[in-house]
């Protein structure tokens, strides 16, 4: 008897277990992903339906902030510094939030986007933006919450909330222009100490033109003379006596170890030590 009440239990344990039922959220989530320029905007929302209800002045009060969608907080996500409004902000994370009115629209950004819905206690000193827009009376019912992203160009874009029957847009500003003109000016400068670098020690370790590795080595370590680096010039030693220039590789371990020294790294001293000696330096 008590292994069949056991049997029963288990079986009933079993059947509780697998029978979760899963069906559909009320209020869908969904993931955007736009780029405006060069920076990557991530938005994350969930999507409420009208269902027949009054949503403007009804289900959300006028002048009451709204956090802009249901469940947890509406999130923004920029991969650059942007402005909006005229104000520069910080790449990161934002929480999305509005205060619905009947001729005007506040729409916020709030730093602090680990919110289930809106926060339990306001704090001013995270609103990051706040614009007030006018809203537009959309000539159809718009049934499901959607946030869009509208007007794109190289620098800007619009985000738009439209539910109900009415659109609110907030336009913002991407720094695609100054980005564009850093990396021209990167290229077109040349390569970088590191780039020259890089090359001249894989040409190095592969065995390939070691009167390459010489040019690019040479560059990288002029162009660091200001701050040298005792790595590139450990680099440049190895290279040069590769290349059969055992006074040029003398002269650059010697100022390797100076520098190792200074900056007081046992690893490259020893290394430079050994190989003064094994090149006869005096």
């Amino acid at each position: 008897m008590k292994k069949i009440i056991l049997s029963l239990f288990v079986a009933a344990f079993t059947f509780s277990a697998n029978a979760q039922i899963k069906t559909p959220a009320p209020s869908p989530f969904q993931k955007v992903e736009q780029i405006v320029g060069l920076t990557d905007i991530t938005l994350e929302y969930s999507r409420p339906g009208v269902k027949g209800r009054k949503i403007f002045g009804g289900l959300e009060d006028y002048g009451k902030v709204w956090r802009t969608g249901a469940n947890s907080n509406t999130k923004l996500t920029f991969s650059t510094d942007f402005t909006v409004d005229g104000k520069q902000l910080k790449k990161g994370t934002y929480a999305l939030y509005t205060i619905p009115g009947k001729k005007s629209w506040d729409i916020i950004l709030y730093t602090d986007a680990s919110n289930w819905g809106n926060p339990k206690k306001w704090d001013e000193s995270k609103v990051a933006a706040k614009v007030r827009v006018t809203p537009q009376e959309m000539p159809m019912l718009i049934e499901t919450f959607t946030i869009t992203f509208d007007d794109i160009t190289n620098n800007s874009a619009v985000l738009g909330i439209l539910w109900e029957n009415t659109y609110v847009g907030l336009k913002f500003e991407t720094p695609t222009d100054a980005m564009v003109s850093d990396n021209i000016k990167k290229v077109m400068s040349g390569p970088s100490a590191n780039d020259m670098y890089g090359a001249a020690v894989y040409y190095l370790q592969s065995g390939k033109d070691i009167t390459k590795a010489q040019e690019w080595i040479d560059k990288a370590v002029s162009m660091t003379s200001k701050k040298p680096r005792f790595w590139y010039l450990r680099q440049q030693s190895l290279i040069h006596a590769k290349a059969g220039n055992k006074k040029g590789a003398i002269k650059a371990a010697k100022e390797s170890l100076k520098y190792a020294e200074i900056a007081k790294n046992a690893g490259y001293i020893k290394m430079n030590k050994a190989s003064l000696k094994e090149w006869g330096a005096k």
